[in-house]
């Protein structure tokens, strides 16, 4: 009887602690506010502690740089293995199940998240903290975070089934995707397999507000289509007050052709919904049609219209004197017709001989005018051509800037994925530069190098200045930096280019760019033999090169209105790219003119 009481209670006694750890487990570890102090001398209340930049100033002497937050190169390092240095040089896994978590954010206009993992069981007995990192995508947007576990600290096995939390990342851009890194310390400097990377994307404006708050998102929801005759009647309903919409534009396409409409509602008769007409459409035809505000970028609502025929009554029978009479009065018609016709005709005549107008030249006039009309882009491909761009960053932040901006406007209005490095940074760190480029040489469907001055010019890293402080800095941003050469990769493309022509297969995978400041001579010698390229003025000529669309046909040619050079800058993508072109341009002139009066 005492012996099964005891073994009772000692099962009690063994389960307490894994109660507790599974209380644990499911609500996750959020860090705590303690000083480097306690953590080095592993006093009790300091087990995951977060890392601000004042304690890097205090343990370090300097100010970390404000995009890295509080994180430092080699932080286990710098902070930890003054006193013993060995328990920074052991090797330590990713963690594991890297999930982001969105909480309440009270801008309506931007997103909060929270990121939580599981530690590895892989060395977890050597683990001192970890390095939170996040990225925006196609931007500049960096922050970091660093936690940090007290020197005494050694978990067991047991423990990789804790959830640990990171701080609130903030400001995030509604809509926007993000990559997100947890990094296991230490970081010994031969070791690949220290980080898990994620990528994800912020809630857009309608399903963090609603739609109805959103004026970017914003689209009719219910549309009501009715034919009466050969008139078509539409009702939708209307924005609310407060998005400030006035106005709306409908689209309707069908074999070639389509038909316009503005549609102003009036809000005095009607708050909530508005009916408009489609006229003037063909009968037994299936129109698609688009609604949407009259707003840049506005979201458009597709629906469908087919026109029924009206099928109308046989004419009556006629009696043997209206059947006699009625072919008269047509003939007398058509005899009237032609005199007025031939009146009408001499008159306009004489007039053009007294204003000296040549008729045969209104009449080619009149044939060169061709009729607008819809061109769909082929569909023997499934997915979008895959555009790798290439460039030199020797020519300035300025001229990287206007590469970006112009990656980021071919992804958005020109149907293609764009393929850049600063956009792959991540994948970039995983396989290196030189391989990174070989296979985006080999898998991209088009390969884009963007020329300037710099493009052939060696570069040379920039040999470190001032005092430690200033060299542990530089050291952080080459970590950061690209160090694959450009010229490397012009080299591989003029190689493949030699070896196409040579074969005598096609070239077209291949072009050349130059943007408004650059020169034709910035070109190299080996992409001379493959089509190259103005921008801006020959996006037209870039987009029928990616889909295979021809411009020109007869008869006719085809125009793409937010790509062409008149308007592509009222987008705001196309904006960006012009303003970045100019900026870089003002930056080449600017460093030109340094360059003559070092000459001088």
């Amino acid at each position: 009887m005492w012996t099964a009481a005891l073994v009772v209670l000692q099962l009690v006694a063994l389960c307490r602690p894994a109660w507790a750890q599974d209380d644990v487990t499911a609500a996750g570890i959020a860090p705590q506010n303690c000083t480097l102090d306690c953590i080095r001398q592993g006093r009790a209340g300091c087990e995951y502690c977060r890392i601000t930049r004042s304690d890097i100033r205090g343990a370090l002497g300097f100010n970390s740089i404000p995009r890295f937050g509080s994180c430092v190169p080699w932080p286990c390092f710098a902070l930890l293995g003054e006193e013993n240095p060995q328990i920074c040089q052991h090797y330590v896994h990713p963690p594991t199940d890297v999930t982001i978590d969105f909480v309440h954010e009270p801008n309506p206009a931007s997103d909060t998240v929270v990121v939580s993992w599981k530690p590895s069981y892989y060395g977890i007995a050597f683990l001192r903290g970890f390095q939170v990192s996040l990225q925006a995508l196609g931007g500049s947007t960096f922050t970091c975070q660093l936690f940090l576990f007290h020197r005494n600290l050694s978990l067991s096995a047991s423990h990789a089934q804790r959830v640990y939390k990171s701080d609130p990342f903030t400001g995030l851009t509604l809509g926007s995707q993000f990559a997100v890194t947890v990094m296991a310390l230490p970081v010994p400097e031969k070791w690949d397999k220290f980080y898990h990377s994620k990528i994800f994307s912020t809630r857009s404006c309608a399903e963090k507000n609603g739609l109805e708050k959103c004026k970017k998102d914003w689209y009719p929801e219910h549309i009501v289509v009715q034919q009466e005759g050969t008139a078509i009647t539409v009702t939708f309903n209307l924005a609310p007050p407060d998005l400030g919409i006035a106005s709306y534009f409908s689209l309707c396409y069908a074999n070639g052709m389509k038909k316009y409409t503005d549609i102003v509602p009036t809000p005095t008769k009607n708050k909530t919904h508005h009916t408009y007409q489609l006229t003037d459409l063909q009968e037994g035809t299936n129109y698609t049609c688009e609604i949407a505000a009259n707003e840049v970028d506005a979201v458009r609502r597709a629906f469908s219209v087919h026109v029924m025929r009206i099928h109308k009554d046989p004419p009556l029978s006629v009696t043997p004197s209206l059947a006699l009479v009625l072919p008269l009065c047509l003939t007398v018609g058509v005899i009237l017709v032609i005199v007025l016709a031939a009146l009408t005709w001499r008159r306009s005549k004489q007039q053009m001989k007294k204003l000296d107008i040549k008729p045969d030249i209104i009449k080619q006039y009149e044939d060169s005018m061709c009729q607008e009309e819809v061109v769909s882009l082929p569909r023997s491909r499934l997915t979008p051509p895959r555009l790798l761009i290439c460039y030199s960053s020797n020519d300035g932040a300025a001229h990287v800037k206007a590469v970006m901006r112009l990656g980021a406007f071919i992804q958005q209005h020109m149907a293609t994925k764009v393929c850049l490095d600063m956009w792959e940074s991540l994948s970039m760190a995983q396989e290196g530069s030189m391989a990174w480029h070989c296979r985006q040489i080999r898998d991209s469907d088009f390969v884009l190098v963007v020329c300037s001055r710099g493009l052939n010019q060696k570069h040379l890293p920039a040999e470190p200045e001032g005092d430690e402080g200033n060299v542990e800095e530089g050291r952080w941003l080459n970590f950061t930096s690209n160090a694959f050469s450009s010229d490397t990769a012009v080299q591989l493309i003029g190689e493949e280019v030699g070896r196409a022509k040579a074969s005598g297969q096609d070239l077209s995978k291949y072009m050349a760019a130059i943007f408004e400041y650059s020169e034709e001579t910035d070109i190299p010698t080996e992409l001379r033999l493959v089509s190259h390229y103005t921008l801006t003025s020959d996006l037209p000529l870039l987009f029928s090169h990616l889909h295979g669309v021809a411009l020109h046909r007869p008869g006719g040619y085809v125009k793409i209105n937010h790509i062409s050079e008149e308007g592509f800058a009222k987008l705001p993508a196309g904006a960006a790219l012009q303003l970045a072109i100019f900026e870089a341009g003002m930056a080449m002139k600017g460093k030109r003119h340094h360059s003559v009066e070092g000459m001088v």
